[in-house]
């Protein structure tokens, strides 16, 4: 950072150290782009928020499921109101394992580590559920959250859950269930969203369903719309634009939320309770 100034950076480390890449560039007004989640606590992610607005610079979380075009198309059928009131959303995210599918041992080992992920399954995949809700709820937080977590596989991964559920209530009584887990018979990565009129079901990140009624089979919904193909096309259009964006899946305010929905889920897990958000 002494001698060179790059155009971003970045940071695949530990969810524990973002803060600690956000303290070095965000003075020097170098945009960043970390792997999810922003933060394993929400002391953290606010301080890495109001670094981003303080020196005017982004910040962005990137997520595989943002780059899938059923999520984007399906966006753009909830805003049109297609399927009426959005009355719940399931999200169901994970797989067999970080041990079981290959994880490297350096992953595995912070991944499997409270402090530097902050919890197991409950960070590592409730992230994208959090995610999509609060982008399907236009940055609306839920006003309260309630989880359960397990080790369904305690010899495997002693020291973090592997498996979590967590339910977000919204003032309008629509509800949010996240299920994360380690422990898949395979992965998945699918997105529900019922409404008083359809329910649209993102099954993949190409296959997007619309049901209207019960006995009716499903109509296919075309997925071809124009979006960003991965993460470097959308950080080159950040740059571009040099501008933050406020609300879709990348940016701190979404994110910022997200930490909050997860750090309420450990408590609620820990201390067998919902917890309201203030």
């Amino acid at each position: 950072m002494k001698h060179v100034k790059p155009d971003a950076v970045l940071a695949y480390n530990p969810t524990d150290e973002h803060i600690r890449v956000a303290e070095t560039c965000l003075p020097l007004k170098i945009p960043v782009m970390v792997e999810k989640p922003l933060a394993t606590t929400l002391s953290d992610a606010k301080r890495i928020a109001f670094l981003s607005k303080q020196f005017e610079t982004p910040f962005l979380v990137n997520y595989e499921t943002t780059w899938y075009k059923s999520n984007q198309q399906l966006k753009q059928l909830v805003d049109k109101g297609e399927i009426g009131k959005i009355t719940r959303i399931l999200v169901k995210d994970g797989h067999e394992g970080p041990k079981e599918i290959g994880c490297s041992n350096y992953f595995l080992d912070w991944l499997t580590d409270p402090k530097k992920n902050g919890g197991g399954a409950v960070m590592d995949f409730g992230c994208y559920g959090a995610n999509l809700m609060t982008w399907l709820k236009n940055g609306e937080r839920p006003i309260s959250v309630t989880a359960f977590t397990q080790q369904l596989k305690p010899e495997v991964y002693p020291k973090v859950d592997d498996n979590a559920t967590i339910i977000l209530s919204y003032r309008d009584g629509s509800t949010g269930i996240i299920q994360a887990s380690w422990a898949w018979p395979y992965s998945v990565k699918d997105l529900q969203v019922f409404g008083t009129k359809a329910q649209l079901y993102a099954k993949n990140d190409k296959e997007l369903l619309k049901y209207k009624q019960q006995n009716d089979p499903p109509t296919h919904v075309s997925t071809a719309i124009p979006y960003f193909e991965n993460h470097i096309a959308y950080l080159e259009q950040v740059l571009k634009d040099a501008m933050a964006p406020e609300n879709d899946l990348g940016s701190i305010n979404n994110n910022v939320t997200v930490v909050e929905i997860l750090e309420a889920a450990k408590r609620s897990a820990k201390e067998g309770k919902s917890i309201i958000l203030k």
